[in-house]
């Protein structure tokens, strides 16, 4: 299990993610302004060879006239992920680990194939700030088999509402959902979990849905 540190990251996550959100095709903020964001939730995934750090984050941004909640799944690395560059949200100095690289973890193979583990009931969700601590209200299901080819490059399509990723060319489709509480019709199955609203509200819905290839 991986274990979580109490310490520091500069810069953090979400000043990270500021910079980074306004470029997405699914970012919802108004033009020009800078995301206003807060932790919301989520769930970890341990990455079994213990190198990389899996986190599937809910952020909160309150910079328009409707708050709107993103998934953003990230992971970190003790050095660059080759090949994906175009996926290096930034590098944060960790207290305890030193340099980390963040990568938006839709491209990151280590997510990839712990998401594919956790959908075939292979792997347990984690609660993110403790460690050893199984997040019971994370609920993954799946009609599988699954195809999937974790050892294919994934090939990833960014869309107004999510991110389309394939293992191979008869797997099924993994939709992350970015805007959280955009549901996918047709889904075999995926991962569902809970966020927090700055009002108090705790939604559920789709963090992840398994489609059947085009």
């Amino acid at each position: 299990m991986a274990v979580i540190h109490k310490t520091t990251m500069k810069p953090t996550k979400l000043e990270l993610l500021e910079a980074w959100l306004p470029g997405r095709p699914w970012y919802r903020g108004p033009a020009g302004a800078v995301p206003v964001l807060e932790r919301a939730g989520g769930f970890r995934l341990d990455d079994p060879a213990g190198e990389v750090g899996v986190d599937f984050m809910a952020v909160s941004d309150s910079s328009g006239a409707e708050v709107v909640s993103y998934l953003v799944p990230l992971t970190y690395r003790g050095a660059p992920l080759a090949g994906a560059e175009g996926a290096l949200i930034g590098t944060s100095e960790h207290g305890v680990l030193g340099t980390r690289w963040v990568y938006d973890g839709a491209y990151d193979p280590v997510l990839l194939g712990e998401l594919a583990a956790l959908l075939e009931g292979r792997a347990v969700a984690q609660a993110q700030s403790v460690s050893d601590a199984p997040d019971l209200t994370v609920v993954a299901s799946f009609d599988g088999p699954g195809s999937w080819d974790l050892g294919a490059a994934p090939v990833v399509e960014e869309g107004a509402y999510g991110t389309d990723v394939r293992l191979g060319a008869d797997a099924p489709v993994l939709r992350f959902a970015r805007v959280l509480g955009a549901e996918a019709a047709g889904a075999r199955g995926g991962v569902t979990a809970g966020w927090l609203l700055p009002d108090g509200g705790e939604p559920r819905g789709a963090y992840v849905r398994v489609l059947d290839a085009d």
